[in-house]
């Protein structure tokens, strides 16, 4: 007799949901076995992870379901992992769940938030097959984006968060250019399954590659053009895990350490992959981090301008995200008025950058709030987009520039300036959420 095979080949096997089932087809979950209502509850988890959530929305998850069910569970995860015990008169059942990797589907946030309100109506009444049945459905569907179409949002994004750092036109005509081939071949990788480091590397190479062939390009056609090359740090931003490093501190304010350390870790791993090839390649093709030029606009102008490529870029970085328009219009709308905000406040009124970025954070969460009371929208769906924006990618790739130099004065200038403004933008959606959100000012 020969060796029966494991279940699946991948390094990390899937588990075979509903050969697990217990319960018949139309049991209720309330009247299912205890592991039969684990493998609910692990599996919503798991799925809130894949959707890039943060660890106090997988916990509320869990917790809804668990109430829903008749249960209580206590519950732990990280950044790809979760393991739940769920107890139920005097029994206890543990379930760990493992995912490949990580990644933001707000799509998937909003699917798996509507179906919750299902299960807080009647989610007893659902039997564990149909549960498992609409885990797949929200599972197998398709990103609502091609990687073009990905990529076009990207170079729009990144086209339009240059104009807010200070680009020119010919800056933004390049980074559109950049990061719009990079991204695409960024999701080509990711939807082949290529590791998402090597993904996130082969995007950023090609973006810079990309920027610099535009730039000499059109210095055939524009006197002066080469005389842009600041612009190029623009066309890799798209590649900024804003998701992970938001929520990596949402987490740890909450008391979710293990959840938010492994996020801020992930989320250093791209920066500072990312910067490094960036440096690279500016080595390479003797590119140097000067200031941007003057932009000679009427301050009036400016402000409108702004909040057109604050919209535009928020927008962009929605779409990246997998968000329904709807959805990416809203984020847009808000990130609009708050990055202008935090810009005016800085460059017109002279306030030190982490007070901008504090009160054009704090601004989108307020925003966030009232406009989750109308909409219903995941709160991370709209604010971590808005905020993303601020995060001062410049500042970071500046300080990895100086630090492969040796120059640790100005590397660590750039840093710390830029981790003061990176904390101070959690910070201001903390304050917006405990100040409209009982459950966040308070331990429970």
């Amino acid at each position: 007799m020969g060796k029966e095979k494991p279940f699946g080949t991948n390094h990390h096997m899937p588990v075979a949901w509903h050969e697990e089932i217990q319960a018949s087809e139309n049991l209720p979950a309330s009247e299912a076995s205890l592991d039969d209502k684990t493998s609910v509850i692990v599996r919503i988890g798991s799925l809130f992870l894949r959707s890039g959530a943060g660890g106090w929305r997988v916990r509320d998850a869990v917790n809804r379901v668990s109430r829903a069910l008749g249960v209580t569970t206590s519950v732990s995860n990280g950044l790809t992992d979760i393991e739940c015990t769920v107890r139920q008169d005097g029994l206890q059942c543990s379930q760990t769940v493992v995912i490949p990797d990580s990644g933001v589907n707000t799509n998937l946030m909003i699917d798996l938030d509507k179906f919750l309100v299902e299960i807080d109506d009647h989610g007893g009444d659902i039997s564990i097959h149909d549960y498992h049945k609409r885990f797949d459905e929200m599972k197998s569907k398709k990103p609502l984006y091609s990687p073009f179409a990905s990529g076009l949002a990207s170079g729009a994004a990144c086209g339009a968060f240059t104009f807010l750092l200070g680009g020119s036109l010919i800056s933004m005509v390049c980074a559109f250019i950049g990061a719009g081939l990079g991204q695409f071949i960024r999701r080509l990788y990711l939807g082949n399954k290529v590791n998402q480091l090597l993904a996130c590397g082969a995007g950023v190479a090609v973006a810079c590659l990309a920027y610099c062939a535009s730039l000499f390009l059109l210095s055939f056609v524009i006197p002066g053009a080469m005389d842009h090359q600041m612009g190029y740090i623009g066309a890799m931003l798209f590649v900024i895990p804003g998701f992970p490093l938001i929520t990596s501190v949402l987490d740890m304010y909450l008391f979710d350490m293990r959840s938010g350390i492994e996020r801020l870790t992930y989320a250093l791993m791209i920066i500072i992959l990312s910067t490094l090839i960036g440096w690279m390649l500016a080595v390479l093709l003797q590119l140097h981090p000067t200031e941007f030029f003057d932009q000679d606009i009427p301050e009036w102008a400016l402000v409108f301008l702004r909040l057109i490529a604050a919209f535009v870029g928020v927008f962009g970085f929605s779409i990246l995200f997998n968000s329904p328009k709807r959805v990416a219009f809203t984020a847009g709308v808000m990130g609009g008025i708050a990055d202008t905000l935090n810009l005016e406040l800085v460059k017109y009124f002279g306030f030190a950058p982490e007070i901008g970025a504090f009160v054009g954070a704090l601004t989108a969460g307020l925003l966030a709030s009232a406009v989750w009371k109308a909409t219903k929208y995941p709160r991370s769906a709209i604010t971590v987009p808005s905020i993303v924006i601020m995060i001062p990618g410049l500042y970071l790739y500046k300080s990895m520039f100086y630090m492969a130099q040796f120059n640790t004065g100005d590397a660590a200038g750039w840093l710390i300036r830029a981790l003061m403004v990176i904390v101070f933008l959690p910070i201001g959606l903390i304050l917006a959420r405990a100040l409209t959100d009982p459950h966040w000012r308070h331990t429970s």
